[in-house]
């Protein structure tokens, strides 16, 4: 006898959709310029989680329930893209750094939209300008220090802290500033191998930011979100410039070619991936 009750999320066709698109918010999680949390409000989901995130206790079963073929095709999305991410950053760095910077640039008139959807008056212009020029005067001279963050527990739990920072905010990618801490491809390739001492870590800090700063981050955003907003792209823009390559050894015609093609790919990338995130607010 049929169950006609039974709720449609928990339905073969709907579990195997969720999955898909968690293959896709979990390119998010490994994209630079790609933010996961956009992808999340792109499929529909992205209120829930907070929600869920906020209310941990509330709906319990049923949010567990409902995330799970989200949670593994993540998980799935993070460990397929690992691959080429390692193999490409290992192989061609400069030319595919280029690609990265395009996807962030290509989400600019998209973040500049979203910052100022409450209102942007000069003190936003301000407070950009200033976080801006202090993020990369401190990424720069912070440069010898930043660039060779020791590889362990900690640090990967940091790592889990920014790219929890990717879901709870969305628009914002945390992967620049893993690449210039010198730990996006060690991370790639963690996933590649499946080694438990990278993934674990990095589960643990994200679990602790999205539980510890889901309510604090949603305070903030309902008391300053233009100004949080603003701050957060200056600290983006300067991260952004801070992994354009310099090492160009060895490079020809083909090769700089090679990264002005990755630059306009990434640029229309990052356009296309913002203006689904506006088609399905």
């Amino acid at each position: 006898m049929k169950n006609e009750t039974r709720p449609a999320q928990f339905g073969t066709k709907d579990w195997i959709l969720r999955f898909v698109k968690g293959m896709f918010i979990g390119s998010g999680f490994i994209l630079p310029g790609v933010s996961g949390g956009a992808l999340a409000a792109i499929f529909g989901i992205y209120e829930r989680i907070i929600g869920f995130l906020a209310h941990i206790t509330r709906n319990f079963k049923e949010n567990v329930l409902f995330f799970l073929p989200v949670g593994l095709g993540g998980l799935t999305g993070i460990f397929i893209l690992s691959f080429a991410v390692s193999f490409l950053l290992g192989s061609y760095a400069s030319i595919i750094l280029w690609f990265f910077v395009g996807c962030i640039v290509g989400t600019v008139p998209a973040l500049w939209n979203e910052a100022g959807k409450k209102g942007r008056s000069k003190r936003e212009i301000i407070i950009l300008t200033i976080s801006f020029i202090a993020a990369t005067i401190f990424l720069w001279k912070g440069a010898s220090l930043f660039t060779e963050v020791p590889q362990n527990t900690w640090t990967w739990m940091l790592a889990g802290f920014l790219i929890a920072l990717g879901v709870i905010v969305p628009g914002l990618s945390p992967f620049n500033f893993l690449i210039y801490m010198g730990m996006y491809k060690a991370m790639a390739d963690g996933f590649k191998i499946l080694d438990l001492s990278v993934i674990i870590p990095i589960g643990i800090g994200g679990i602790i930011t999205a539980l510890s700063l889901s309510k604090v981050i949603d305070y903030i955003f309902s008391k300053a979100y233009p100004q949080l907003f603003h701050f957060i792209m200056g600290v983006v823009f300067a991260s952004t410039i801070m992994i354009i390559p310099t090492d160009y050894t060895g490079f020809g015609l083909l090769s700089y070619s090679a990264c002005v093609v990755m630059l306009v790919l990434g640029v229309l990338l990052g356009a296309w991936m913002s203006r689904l995130e506006e088609r399905y607010k």
